[in-house]
């Protein structure tokens, strides 16, 4: 991909996020999802690529979502897109902490291609690289990352996302003496932060969203890092009642009809199949990786992280925006 592609990513990132802003804290996490989408597929469509949507947050028949196969941009590089518009669209919609708008970029063939549904996550810093195995216990896999970092277990740090679904191996963590950090949402973020060299961060787990779990494979992949997914249907995950498992057997059929087995261990190069990768995300609420947007009537601040694979260059962008200037097609979301 074009060097210049990493800039035109990040601006789609910014257009999204200040969409996302202007329903901060107004409660309703649809209508920001839905401006942050608007936005960031009119940019899509403005860049000079020929992309697909190879993992987002919705199918065709639920638009406005970027759908799985949807193409965007005006023509170019073969480029292949996971895309999450607002990651942590409830954490905006409630002006909380750690809400990001995510994007990813590949050549063609660089993603893992996966109906939009649960992925269980294991995810550490370049350290730990080679020790982490999602197939054995959670336990031993804290003790082998322990040992790779030299650390005793109770100064291990883990984060994962404060769900119920994650109550009993929080217990359990804390039970061996590992520190816990359970955030609201936004494992893309809490991803990232393992791989951070000013973060504290040893190791990420939760169960979460495929599409996060690509985004954040593309940046772990070009920090160094290491990370497990597996894809769990939704009656695994969300309890077995009729309607539950009526939609996770969807789900199964879907991931057989794009060749992938659920409950299969899918490896960092699984997820993220090259180094050539782009990671774009824009900070929407102050959090532990990235600034929040602050405005001044038709001004914005915003803090964009900006990663390039190949030449693992690391990348962050303070930007100020005049938005009565900003792109007819997306002034009215932003505004």
């Amino acid at each position: 991909m074009k060097r210049d592609l990493a800039m035109a990513f990040s601006r789609v990132t910014e257009g999204a996020a200040l969409a996302g802003y202007k329903w901060l804290g107004r409660g309703d996490k649809n209508a920001a999802d839905g401006a942050a989408v608007e936005v960031m597929r009119a940019l899509l469509n403005q860049t000079e690529i020929d992309g697909e949507i190879v993992i987002g947050e919705g199918e065709i028949d639920e638009a406005p979502m970027l759908y799985i196969g949807e193409k965007v941009g005006t023509g170019g590089d073969a480029v292949d897109i996971a895309v999450d518009p607002i990651e942590g669209t409830r954490m905006t919609a409630m002006g909380q902490n750690n809400a990001l708008a995510v994007l990813a970029a590949g050549e063609k063939g660089s993603f893992l291609k996966a109906p939009d549904m649960y992925m269980e996550k294991l995810v550490v810093g370049p350290a730990a690289k080679g020790v982490i195995d999602l197939g054995k216990s959670l336990t031993d896999n804290l003790k082998a990352v322990a040992a790779a970092l030299d650390k005793p277990l109770d100064r291990l740090v883990v984060i994962t996302l404060a769900k119920p679904r994650h109550e009993q191996v929080i217990a359990e963590m804390q039970a061996m003496g590992v520190r816990v950090y359970a955030v609201p949402d936004g494992d893309v973020a809490a991803s990232i932060l393992t791989c951070m060299p000013d973060s504290e961060v040893d190791l990420m787990y939760c169960i979460g969203g495929a599409p996060e779990g690509v985004v954040s494979a593309a940046a772990i992949r070009a920090l160094g890092g290491d990370m497990h997914g597996r894809l769990l249907p939704r009656h695994q995950v969300k309890g077995d009642t009729a309607e539950n498992r009526e939609l996770g057997e969807v789900e199964i059929s879907r991931c057989r009809e794009m060749g992938i087995e659920p409950n299969t261990i899918l490896t960092m190069n699984d997820m993220a199949r090259s180094d050539n990768v782009i990671f774009a995300g824009t900070g929407i609420t102050k959090g532990d990786l990235l600034e929040g947007i602050t405005r001044q009537g038709n001004m914005a601040t915003t803090e964009t992280l900006l990663i390039r694979g190949k030449c693992r260059t690391i990348r962050r962008i303070k930007s100020t925006h005049y938005l009565d200037r900003k792109d007819e097609a997306i002034k009215d979301h932003i505004l």
